[in-house]
């Protein structure tokens, strides 16, 4: 009897195995590519990184699976079938829902022009084949970083000066009250802008506020997107806002006379 009692003590006094821990899915990444070996190359090398990697080969399949599993950076082709690249990005960046997801377009398409097309449509950034899988995944790295550190960052929501106002919350800016629809990247150039009125900001620096330090953008495409908004408030007949150019240095916005200062709500 005493030795079953010692080995029943023994029995209780064995742990139980802990569970097996499951391991944490890393940031997920929708690559839309119609290209099959190219899409393989891209899902090895982000998911030896730890990536969440699915892929999808036409534009429609593309909005349909971003709306549903909301992937945090998508690498977009252009020349993918029922929808092209442009006007998936486009959509994506119009829906509220889906607008956050950074987007890069990925292509072989080099023309300056397609570029400028590219960052007016809203994506984050742009990689041209052949690429570098390294850089492929540094990029994807950066605007994923980017994209949480503006999700994170302490703004102000609402800002007014004269008749501008900026709407954070309903992503809107107006001007008389009439709305001017711009890309994530026009938006965010003019709140930042606006928040500091008479403050000169350097082309690097605005990259940094507004296309993350990490970024491969060049000075450049902010030139390029401050011409892009000044356009779009001309085309609604619209007094164009006071963002002035400093020559040799960069921008800043003139506060209009008698106007408050743009105010945090």
């Amino acid at each position: 009897m005493g030795e079953v009692k010692s080995v029943m003590a023994t029995r209780r006094r064995i742990p139980e195995p802990a569970p097996t821990a499951t391991p944490k899915p890393g940031p997920r990444v929708l690559v839309v590519e119609d290209e099959q070996d190219v899409a393989d190359l891209i899902r090895y090398n982000l998911a030896k990184e730890g990536y969440d990697v699915q892929l999808v080969g036409n534009g429609a399949d593309a909005l349909k699976l971003a709306r549903e599993s909301r992937p945090e950076v998508i690498l977009l082709d252009i020349m993918v079938p029922q929808l092209n690249g442009w006007e998936v990005c486009r959509r994506l960046k119009q829906d509220p829902e889906t607008r956050a997801i950074s987007v890069i377009m990925v292509t072989g398409r080099v023309e300056e022009g397609d570029k400028v097309l590219g960052f007016e449509m809203g994506a984050d950034d742009y990689v041209t084949k052949p690429f570098s899988p390294r850089e492929l995944v540094a990029r994807v790295r950066a605007v994923a970083r980017r994209g949480k550190n503006v999700e994170a960052a302490d703004r102000k929501h609402h800002l007014k000066a004269g008749d501008l106002e900026i709407d954070r919350h309903r992503f809107e800016v107006t001007m008389k009250g009439q709305r001017v629809d711009l890309t994530p990247k026009e938006f965010e150039l003019l709140a930042a802008l606006v928040g500091t009125p008479g403050r000169v900001f350097g082309r690097e620096e605005l990259l940094d506020l507004v296309w993350g330090e990490d970024g491969f953008v060049e000075p450049r495409t902010v030139d390029v997107h401050v011409a892009r908004l000044r356009a779009k408030f001309t085309a609604a007949r619209l007094a164009i806002p006071g963002v002035e150019t400093v020559r040799g240095v960069g921008y800043r916005f003139r506060e209009p006379e008698r106007a408050r200062e743009p105010r945090e709500n």
